[in-house]
């Protein structure tokens, strides 16, 4: 099912938005951390220097240090402010290492989050602040988790809405699918057409594939109108030819190499007739209960060629005896004149098989199917290759499957199979 294939088009547009809402929530996240992290450091800052003011101020008019605050010398400071206020007196003009503010964020995660504070209130003494920096760090971790929240909860509701939304393009490519599978099954007739009023991408390539299958349809129509033609317009003067071949001396090799060829001909016309009959869907099975072991047995008998018989459990088939002749005659001609002797012929229920032992079919063929006007390989002898052209479409006009196939120990396989498909298959 295609909501269950993952790689649906509609799943990976909905992958896409997953990773584009992903992508901005990325950065909008990284933006409202870095400034609330910026926010929380400065509120920090500003209340350890409040509390240093104010402690300096009490200490310039008691003598003493609130007792929140401590006084320290230079030596018992941390490393980091004691740079900073060195850094910081340097750039002061009045008395050394006086009215300069230092401040260091001492951070060790998980659970150590402080911001020092200090100035200097003599040479060697230094009021120092330390205030708690817990409330802020947390703060902005419930912040984190609630952005990767809000982000979740939008995937679940933005991926599923993009599978949904895709759902139009999806039914109009399918369409363009199934009417691409008609047409390359021969329904040169069906197009996709453009509904509704989108004038997209989808559109002009709808556009495009049925004017194809007009050119297409054209063009065959064209060349089965011309085959029917050619064969026509030949047939009348053919059968003058071959009636004078027959006044002909019977005795005379020039006259019998004539009479073979007009044979040839003639032959050659009959197919084409054939073949410009079923291009045109004119042809219908008539059906009638036919014994199909008797009726192969005869064929083949009346073929006139050196052809085993092989008849197990032949069924009693309704299906149209002159079509099953014609491919059974095709297929033992082809046998003979492509292949190589001994040519058998099974007949098992309703399936007949023709086998040679020959250099087997061509994998064009076997890729393909059978080609007008081709044999495939030239191993394989030279003919006008319609014999199995038209075998194909008889086998199409009975509903019939002519299958090709190469023996693994050699030889060429071709199985006509009349059985009727079951309802699921048909």
């Amino acid at each position: 099912m295609d909501l269950l294939n993952p790689r649906a088009l509609r799943w990976k547009i909905a992958a896409l938005a997953a990773a584009a809402c992903c992508a901005v929530a990325a950065v909008v996240g990284f933006l409202v951390h870095d400034a609330t992290r910026e926010r929380g450091l400065r509120v920090g800052t500003d209340r350890t220097l409040t509390r240093l003011i104010a402690a300096e101020r009490e200490y310039d008019r008691t003598g003493k240090a609130p007792a929140d605050i401590d006084v320290r010398s230079r030596d018992e400071l941390p490393q980091p402010l004691a740079r900073d206020l060195a850094t910081l007196a340097e750039k002061e003009t009045g008395p050394p290492d006086t009215g300069a503010y230092a401040t260091w964020y001492d951070a060790d995660p998980p659970n150590w989050f402080w911001m020092w504070g200090a100035v200097a209130v003599d040479e060697d003494r230094f009021l120092v602040v330390r205030d708690d920096m817990s409330t802020e760090v947390r703060s902005l971790q419930l912040l984190d988790r609630s952005i990767v929240k809000s982000v979740l909860a939008a995937l679940l509701f933005v991926v599923p809405l993009a599978a949904l939304a895709t759902e139009p393009i999806n039914r109009r490519l399918r369409h363009g699918a199934r009417t691409a599978r008609r047409i390359a099954d021969g329904d040169l007739d069906a197009r996709i057409g453009t509904t509704g009023r989108a004038r997209d991408e989808i559109t002009e390539m709808a556009s495009a594939v049925d004017d194809m299958a007009a050119a297409l349809q054209r063009k065959l129509e064209n060349e089965r109108r011309f085959t029917a033609d050619v064969a026509h317009e030949l047939r009348t003067p053919l059968m003058g030819l071959v009636t004078a071949a027959g006044l002909l001396p019977e005795d005379d090799e020039a006259a019998g190499l004539v009479r073979d060829r007009l044979r040839s001909l003639n032959a050659l016309v009959e197919d084409l007739l054939e073949i410009s009959r079923l291009d045109a869907g004119a042809e219908r099975a008539r059906l009638d209960p036919v014994p199909l072991g008797e009726l192969v047995t005869d064929v083949v008998r009346r073929t006139g060629t050196d052809t085993r018989v092989t008849v197990a459990e032949a069924a009693v088939l309704e299906t149209d005896p002159r079509r099953v002749e014609r491919i059974v005659v095709n297929l033992v001609t082809n046998a003979h004149r492509h292949g190589a002797a001994p040519v058998e012929v099974t007949v098992a229920g309703a399936r007949i098989t023709v086998r040679d032992r020959g250099p087997g079919f061509p994998p064009d063929l076997l890729e393909r199917g059978p080609q007008r006007f081709r044999t495939g390989a030239s191993e394989r002898g030279r003919g006008h290759g319609l014999g199995l052209t038209v075998a194909q479409g008889q086998s199409e006009v009975l509903g019939a499957r002519l299958t090709f196939a190469n023996a693994p120990d050699g030889g060429a396989v071709a199985t006509l199979d009349l059985a009727p498909l079951p309802p699921a298959a048909a």
